[in-house]
């Protein structure tokens, strides 16, 4: 993340940026310092990317927003509650991938 923002910060894309972490681990199989995530920033698709950052795109569709305060109690609830949730409200989980730590700065 810090990679990016740098990046960013060089680029002038960081004074109103959309951050997210993609996780690549499950964090209940996965030991803490293994957990792996990928780091993004939300850019227009008119955007002139370089070499020194990787660009992919998000497939379009329903993402649900679960706002959660970002301490270690408040994310472990979350993640306990919102699989039943989405299933008691009738959602379906896909294959897209699970967004964390979104910031707008």
């Amino acid at each position: 993340m810090e990679k990016l923002k740098k990046w960013a910060k060089e680029k002038n894309l960081l004074k109103s940026a959309i951050l997210l972490a993609i996780p690549q681990d499950n964090p209940e199989i996965t030991l803490p310092e293994n957990c792996r995530f990928d780091a993004c920033i939300v850019i227009s698709k008119d955007y002139q990317m370089d070499d020194s950052i990787c660009e992919s795109e998000l497939s379009g569709g329903k993402y649900l927003i679960y706002e959660v305060k970002h301490t270690a109690e408040d994310i472990q609830k979350a993640y306990a509650d919102i699989f039943p949730s989405l299933q008691r409200n009738g959602y379906q989980i896909d294959n897209k991938p699970f967004l964390k730590d979104t910031l707008v700065i």
